[in-house]
């Protein structure tokens, strides 16, 4: 029997991604969407073995140019996307710049989930449900944040984000800035999207600290010390979760037929409050002005 459902997972190779794809396989066809065409093939395998449907677009979200053509290959499959889930994303450590001289993270995390939802978001039918994976980190105020010398989300625009010119004074943490505010840009464009878009329901999560994922460009022992210690430690501990659990609560997000829009869940699925910059309708409403002009000079 052919599903009437199709979920789009960026990002479905590794943790999170993974997980929700091979979980929302049981309810429909899932488009798998990354950059590396072999471990995009082996996904693929490995969910069509339990006789379920797949199908994989290769696509660099740091790239507009990419992004672009990945919405087009999606669209022209003229499938019923039921659901999109933005779940790729980077955690750098150290500073890197795409091929267009863009902070890697932020284009990755931020600029790239921005476009390909733009792209798609005329294409989806009446109350598709599209959840953005955003993170904690973004928050200054929160726990975890303070302890860990994070000073949340430091955006200055869009520009200059691209550029990897944050707010000063900068965190402790070397990349931080850059991961903190291209979570707080994205959870503020879902919020305003959501708004902007009422026929779809447009929501957040964010998933908790999971160490299994790693900390993309971290030394192997920061992230045993991180993942096996410190994350077992207050107030890191009430946030601890796994890719499988993280995954099981974005499935029901993502499959809910009667979700409603707006709204920020943390791991366990409930609803919670981000930074008060994030929540911000004067804030939310700029960053996507700001990211829709950048994005629109960037591929005149």
């Amino acid at each position: 029997m052919v599903s009437t459902s199709t979920y789009i997972v960026t990002g479905p190779t590794s943790g999170i991604g993974l997980c929700a794809a091979i979980d929302l396989s049981a309810h429909g066809r899932v488009i798998l969407v990354g950059r590396d065409r072999r471990k995009l093939e082996g996904v693929h395998k490995q969910i069509e073995r339990s006789g379920r449907q797949t199908l994989t677009v290769i696509c660099d979200l740091s790239d507009p140019v990419s992004v672009r053509h990945a919405a087009k290959e999606i669209i022209a499959l003229d499938l019923p996307i039921t659901g999109l889930l933005n779940n790729a994303g980077v955690m750098l450590t150290k500073v890197s710049q795409n091929a267009l001289g863009w902070d890697t993270t932020f284009a990755t995390n931020h600029l790239g989930p921005f476009a390909l939802t733009e792209a798609l978001a005329p294409h989806l039918p009446d109350r598709a449900n599209v959840l953005f994976v955003a993170s904690g980190i973004e928050d200054p105020e929160r726990p975890p944040v303070k302890v860990m010398g994070i000073r949340g989300g430091r955006y200055i625009s869009a520009e200059a984000s691209a550029r990897g010119e944050w707010q000063k004074p900068v965190s402790k943490i070397r990349g931080m800035d850059a991961y903190a505010t291209s979570k707080q840009c994205i959870l503020a464009s879902a919020l305003a999207l959501s708004r902007e878009l009422p026929r779809l329901r447009i929501n957040a999560i964010e998933p908790g600290i999971n160490p299994a994922t790693g900390l993309g460009g971290a030394s192997g022992f920061l992230r045993f010390v991180f993942g096996q210690i410190i994350t077992r430690l207050p107030p890191f501990n009430r946030y601890r979760n796994t890719p499988d659990r993280a995954a099981r609560v974005i499935t029901r997000i993502v499959t809910d037929k009667s979700a409603g829009t707006g709204t920020y869940y943390d791991h366990k699925g409930q609803p919670m409050w981000g930074s008060a910059l994030a929540h911000d309708l004067e804030f939310q409403d700029r960053v996507v002005a700001e990211t829709r002009a950048f994005l629109s000079s960037a591929m005149a």
